[in-house]
């Protein structure tokens, strides 16, 4: 079937089909931005100043106005709004300081690592001690911990054993730490995890002032 400017020269009287395959695309990306100043275009506003203010609803080129008047800029705040919510701001200097805010926020933002132990319910004594460290320096670091009591053989029938075991290293590591959840029975095994009393932001900045003062060495007279 041949076709010319949209048209089937095999079916005559339908309606003609615009070939996009060479046009350019139809819509864009959908702006996150809001509206500013001769961008809102709507008959009415209600308004707010700019320290909080209720101005109350006025036309929209009032609003303008009074933006001009004050050297601000007129940001639609709710656009889904009846009518519409806008401010009255410095837009330029309101943008950068969002930025600012959000770039602290990724920079300071904690991402949460479970660093997980297994043991055995008959544990040697050195085992244990040697585990319990590692304990240790995970909540120091500020990481969860998700303790693993393994059962084999007829050790599934002694859930006590491994509740015990649990328990103990809980109370060895309750100024570091708290039991976030439970011991609870998961098949062949026992599973608790260990929360750190200290966010992980916390730990990382105590360590490092604790290098800095390392580097430092002692004071001398």
């Amino acid at each position: 079937m041949r076709v010319v400017r949209g048209f089937s020269r095999e079916r005559p009287g339908v309606r003609p089909v615009r070939d996009l395959s060479n046009g350019p695309p139809i819509g864009g990306p959908i702006s996150a931005e809001p509206r500013i100043n001769d961008r809102i275009r709507v008959p009415e506003v209600r308004l707010v100043g700019p320290n909080g203010e209720q101005v109350g609803i006025v036309p929209i080129a009032k609003a303008l106005e009074l933006a001009r008047e004050s050297d601000l800029d007129l940001v639609e705040v709710a656009p889904t709004a009846r009518p519409p919510v806008a401010k009255l701001m410095d837009y330029g200097k309101f943008k950068y300081e969002s930025a600012m805010k959000a770039r602290e926020a990724r920079k300071n933002q904690a991402h949460t690592v479970i660093k997980e132990i297994k043991l055995r319910p008959k544990i040697d004594p050195h085992d244990y001690e040697t585990k319990k460290g590692h304990v240790v320096r995970f909540l120091k670091a500020g990481d969860k911990v998700k303790v693993t009591i393994m059962f084999r053989g007829r050790e599934q029938s002694r859930p006590e054993l491994g509740f015990r075991l649990l328990q103990r290293l809980a109370d060895d590591v309750e100024d570091l730490g708290f039991v976030e959840s439970r011991p609870k029975q998961d098949g062949r095994n026992m599973i608790m995890v260990i929360g750190p009393h200290k966010k992980k932001a916390e730990a990382k900045a105590e360590r490092a002032a604790a290098a800095r003062s390392q580097e430092s060495g002692p004071d001398t007279a």
